[in-house]
């Protein structure tokens, strides 16, 4: 085990932020030189508070089953070559995870019954970018050619996992994506401050070498190439297209000018911090933006607005604000609903809870001016409007951050014939199989909107399903089952 007392001797501490006032004057990450180099003087007596504790819920809290308590020993002992072995065997993209996943293994992190929980997600971050800079890292790819081909449709971390692992297992594969590069929501979803791209790009490249084929910039099932086609050139289909319908708000004033959908607004912001020029561009320069939705991407937003030089930011949420503190109804070890600070919130903007919108208002040309919203308040289970509370709020660009519904249906999903449950997510069996034969499915096109580690978790998991649709058996490994879901009470 890691250091037998190290709980007990140090305190949980996380790596220090650039200042604000320097950070939001460019699009880096929020860490001097990066997260794993910024954390690298104090992780090593991070990794010594695990306790080796004798059932480890952590493993419980991710579905990837990390064996966190193994390679945070190996930190612990300077070993860093053994902790990439240990982090790689179960996480093929522990990079990613450890910048933009939200850890629920922390939070079922034993030491956290009555003490802060072990930085685990910043010890994963520390292990790969060491492992990164000391060459650690190399492609792997496979000793033979199994002679079967896989389409793998989506390069988002479910798409990226499912494809690496077929790879190594010795299938040929092709990746299909329909924007210019590879990557999904990592790259034009996900703000350069959060993760920058750098860590995308090298982990193209070793797929590459190992013999992935990536086919960007081609939307399977609008043009030549149907849904029909990609079934019968290929001897299995894994669909990892997400969960790209977001949800709206239909109000009064919805037709405005100056309202978007975050998906409309962050790639457009990412490809012009990434050096490249967007025709008609929506920026928030100067401009009161209001962003509906309490989440991840809605502080993307805000993270992005803040950059872009907005006269003010405001997020709403429709539920009221969180406690500080687990409540008693979510007890360890599930995943709290807890008020959380992302960097973007140290930064800039007001959030405003318990609200609604109730309409949009404009001006004489059409462009959105301003929010109508009214308080809200839980009444025998359901939200009831707080009668006069009613109020305006200045608005020249609303951003939507709601979620998402499921998987966009015209085109290939239609194509295939899939069968969709009833919140139009592509119904799957044990093995991932949709209702057509050979084709697959991973990812939130099967799940629902979800965490980027789940997603990675059901791509390994497909990809093992996959190759024993092809070969007959498998040895790759399976984390979780379709049905899998997060600790709840």
């Amino acid at each position: 085990m890691a250091d037998p007392k190290g709980f007990l001797k140090h305190d949980r501490e996380v790596a220090e932020r650039r200042p604000v006032e320097e950070r939001v004057q460019d699009w880096q990450e929020v860490y001097p030189g990066g997260a794993g180099r910024a954390l690298l003087p104090i992780i090593v007596e991070q990794a010594g508070r695990c306790m080796d504790c004798g059932i480890p819920f952590c493993h419980q809290g991710c579905p990837l089953g990390n064996i966190i308590p193994e390679w945070n020993d190996l930190v612990w002992r300077n070993d860093w070559q053994a902790a990439i072995e240990r982090l790689h065997a179960t996480n093929n993209f522990p990079e990613f995870t450890g910048r933009l996943c939200p850890a629920p293994c922390e939070t079922a992190c034993v030491l956290g019954i009555n003490q802060p929980a072990v930085t685990i997600k910043n010890v994963e971050v520390s292990i790969i970018d060491k492992a990164w800079e000391s060459g650690y890292v190399s492609p792997q790819p496979p000793e033979w050619l199994s002679g079967r081909t896989v389409a793998v449709v989506g390069s988002g971390p479910a798409g990226l996992a499912a494809a690496q692992q077929l790879t190594r297992a010795g299938h040929t594969v092709a990746v299909y994506e329909r924007d210019d590069k590879p990557g999904g929501l990592l790259r034009y979803g996900i703000p350069e401050f959060k993760m920058e791209k750098q860590h995308l790009e090298r982990r193209i490249d070793q797929m590459k070498r190992e013999g992935t084929v990536f086919r960007s910039g081609v939307e399977v099932g609008a043009g030549d190439l149907t849904g029909a086609a990609l079934k019968d050139r290929y001897d299995a289909v894994v669909l990892a297209i997400g969960a790209t319908v977001p949800r709206d708000l239909p109000v009064p004033g919805r037709e405005l000018q100056g309202i978007h959908q975050a998906m409309e607004f962050l790639p457009q912001a990412n490809r012009v911090a990434l050096g490249e020029t967007v025709e008609g561009q929506i920026t928030a320069e100067g401009k009161h933006v209001v962003i509906i939705g309490g989440g991840d991407t809605g502080a993307d937003c805000l993270g992005t607005s803040t950059r872009q030089g907005a006269a003010s930011i405001t997020q709403l949420e429709i539920l009221p604000e969180p406690p500080e503190g687990r409540p008693d109804n979510q007890p360890w070890p599930t995943y709290p609903m807890v008020f959380r600070v992302s960097s973007a919130h140290e930064e800039a903007g007001e959030r405003v809870y318990s609200v609604s919108t109730k309409e949009f208002l404009g001006d004489d040309e059409g462009n959105v001016r301003a929010l109508r919203l009214v308080e809200v308040r839980f009444e025998g289970g359901q939200l009831v409007e707080v009668e006069g509370s009613e109020r305006e709020i200045p608005a020249d660009l609303v951003l939507f951050a709601m979620g998402f519904l499921g998987p966009q249906g015209p085109g290939l999903v239609e194509q295939l014939g899939v069968e969709l449950d009833n919140r139009s997510n592509v119904v799957r069996d044990a093995a991932y199989m949709s209702s057509v034969p050979g084709v697959f499915v991973a990812g939130d096109a099967g799940r629902g909107q979800s965490l980027i580690v789940w997603a990675i978790a059901e791509g390994r998991a497909a990809a093992a399903a996959v190759d024993a649709y092809l070969t007959g058996s498998t040895t790759l490994p399976a984390p979780i089952p379709p049905t899998a879901r997060p600790l709840a009470v």
